[in-house]
Order: C-alpha cells, then sequence, then structure tokens
C-alpha cells in the first residue's frame, strides 16, 4: 500500500501547533518542564524574618504608623479626625509660606467637611536621613511640628524627647 503525499490544502486543521505542545491532559495543555532554565520555581530572595525582606516604604510606613500611635496614646481626643498620609513626594507648586527647600511634611486644616490633614513625604525625609536609626527620629520630628502647627504650641510640649 503506497500513500500519496497530500497537499497543504488536504492537511487537517489544527487547533494548536503540535511542536510547542508538550503534554496534554483533557484540553489542559502543561509544560513538563517547571521553568524557563529548569531550574526549579524561584523562590524568595530573603527570608520573611530578614530586615531586608521589607521595602524602604514598608519600613518608612512603619515608622509612620508606629509614631502615630504612640501620639495617640496622649493625644486621642485632640487628633481625633485628623487624617495621616504618606507621599512619596511633595508636589511642584510650593505653598506661598514655603519659601526654603523642599518641605518634608505638610499640615492641611480641616475645609468644607473635609477632616485635617498632615502629610509626610517619603522621599525628602529618606534623603536627608543617613542611617536608619535617623530615619525613625526625623519622621518623628516631623510630624511632631506639623501636630504643634495643629495645637498651636512647641513641638516639645508634645513629646518631651523632641531636639530643635
Amino acid at each position: 500500500m503506497t500513500t500519496t503525499p497530500r497537499s497543504p490544502a488536504e492537511e487537517p486543521q489544527r487547533d494548536f501547533d503540535v511542536d510547542r505542545v508538550w503534554a496534554t491532559s483533557e484540553n489542559v495543555v502543561t509544560r513538563t518542564r517547571r521553568d524557563r532554565r529548569g531550574r526549579g520555581l524561584r523562590g524568595l530572595m530573603f527570608p520573611p524574618f530578614h530586615p531586608a525582606y521589607r521595602t524602604r516604604r514598608e519600613r518608612f510606613d512603619e515608622a509612620v504608623v508606629t509614631y502615630v500611635s504612640r501620639l495617640e496614646l496622649t493625644w486621642g481626643k485632640q487628633l481625633k479626625g485628623t487624617e495621616f498620609a504618606v507621599e512619596e513626594v511633595p508636589p511642584s507648586d510650593p505653598s506661598p509660606w514655603e519659601t526654603g527647600g523642599v518641605p518634608l511634611g505638610r499640615y492641611f486644616p480641616p475645609v468644607a467637611g473635609q477632616p485635617g490633614r498632615v502629610v509626610i513625604y517619603r522621599r525628602p525625609i529618606e534623603a536627608r536621613a543617613q542611617e536608619p536609626d535617623e530615619l525613625s527620629g526625623l519622621v518623628r520630628d516631623v510630624i511632631l511640628e506639623n501636630i504643634a502647627f495643629l495645637f498651636g504650641c512647641a513641638p516639645d510640649e508634645i513629646d518631651g524627647d523632641y531636639q530643635s
């Protein structure tokens, strides 16, 4: 029995490319290799308990939340309704009273039903901190200065650890 070669028009149509399919199981196409070079799935670079596991943003946010929660223990009634936010950088249009340098934080008073808001700018603060320990102190100082502006008093009246 001899077979004659078929023309491309007589070839049966296929939904998939046979050369690219390695293994099939009931309409599910799976690859026999685990990853691109066969070395296994990629794991974490650092374990979760390692300090380098968290990003700089997460460490900064944690410093802000830690200090604000500490302030709320003693100044909770006065801070009620005040929102705290972290932004990357300040907007490019400074307020009229901000004449020198890049602001590290701002206080926005309550207006038209909006609560008062303290905004801390992460990148300028991180640029000024030389070490991780300095970062938490600088975050504390910026929050204290804005809260003092809100209360109309000196920052050292709110927290005795403040050093101007």
